[in-house]
């Protein structure tokens, strides 16, 4: 029986990147809060993404690593005093060579993965890929050839060919590559109160001011109207998968911890708060703040239930036309709450 490493513990997360990240923390007892983790890798946007050939994509994450840009994992971790490495490989060999190799020094392994490819996940029977899902392989045991994976809702044993065949999954749009991340805490730290603000600050710079038109609150207005033409340019199965696509990645189903990290959100601003005091921050005014964010949760969590009742309509033609004035409400509502935060930081 496979068994995890030792100190390694198993926790309920709300999102995988983060949620894996906590557990890469607390293995190196450097406790840091998921919502935190979040909040302070400028971690939560909005993007709508439709290229041709594609299911369109509606999400609530910001910062993805790219050119120029060091992404989320890198973000929280310069701001926590954790050095953060990032490798993919197309070699499923080297791929495994490296995730057993670390697991033999009692360093358990953030890596990249398919979660259509993963047996503990319950898509109702229907096939489903992601591949920019994160997990945290925490033991193996070389007899029954089984790993061990940490995710959102405890530990799970898998066999290594399986996860294997999930790492190297080539399903679009985010294939996982292979992908791993190595952890330094040699100079791991508690993030300041600078560091708090300056996060905030780039998360509502990318809401009010994106670069394009699908991102921040621009993106909300745009994916409004381009809902409206999915039927245009979309099948009825890929209709409906694209609803079932959107529910998942509002919902907390989907690790968004729900309403599209605005839940999380509200809870990092809660904490921040508290750590900012009343001298640098109006702690009620940022507290009034993030009671509007779980509100806009709230809203966003309707707009799903939209989106999942035309998943499983008869005529999900005639549930799509419900989303456009609901998600307008929010982009209003979104706009306001952003640019007081806004007032509140800068």
């Amino acid at each position: 029986m496979v068994k995890p490493l030792t100190g390694f513990n198993g926790l309920e997360t709300h999102h995988c990147i983060t949620g894996s990240m906590r557990y890469i923390y607390e293995y190196n007892r450097h406790p840091i809060s998921e919502e935190m983790l979040l909040g302070l890798g400028a971690g939560v946007g909005f993007i709508y993404w439709h290229t041709k050939g594609s299911i369109p994509f509606i999400g609530g994450r910001a910062n993805f690593t790219r050119p120029g840009i060091e992404g989320q994992e890198k973000t929280s971790g310069r701001r926590t005093g954790v050095r953060v490495e990032i490798f993919n490989t197309s070699s499923t060999k080297k791929a495994k060579e490296t995730m057993l190799a670390m697991l033999e020094k009692d360093e358990p392994v953030m890596i990249m993965c398919d979660m259509g490819y993963l047996p503990y996940m319950d898509f109702g029977g229907e096939e489903y890929h992601f591949g920019g899902h994160a997990v945290v392989v925490c033991g193996y045991d070389a007899e029954s050839r089984e790993v061990l994976v940490a995710d959102r809702d405890g530990l799970h044993p898998v066999p290594i060919e399986i996860l294997m065949k999930a790492r190297g999954s080539t399903y679009k749009p985010f294939p996982p590559k292979n992908q791993w991340y190595k952890y330094d805490f040699s100079g791991k730290r508690f993030p300041t109160a600078d560091e708090v603000c300056q996060a905030i600050q780039e998360q509502v710079a990318g809401m009010l001011e994106p670069p394009i038109s699908n991102m921040g609150v621009r993106g909300i207005r745009k994916a409004a109207q381009r809902v409206q033409k999915w039927p245009d340019v979309l099948s009825e199965k890929d209709l409906r998968y694209a609803m079932f696509n959107t529910y998942i990645f509002i919902d907390a189903k989907g690790g968004t911890g729900g309403g599209i990290f605005r839940t999380m959100f509200s809870r990092f601003l809660r904490e921040g708060a508290e750590m900012l005091g009343n001298e640098r921050l109006g702690n009620e005014r940022l507290n009034k703040i993030a009671d509007d964010f779980q509100g806009i949760s709230d809203d966003w969590q309707a707009v799903a239930e939209i989106f999942k009742q035309g998943w499983e309509a008869d005529d999900p033609l005639a549930v799509l036309c419900e989303v456009k004035e609901p998600m307008l409400a929010i982009a209003e509502r979104e706009e306001t709450t952003w640019t007081a935060l806004g007032s509140v930081v800068f």
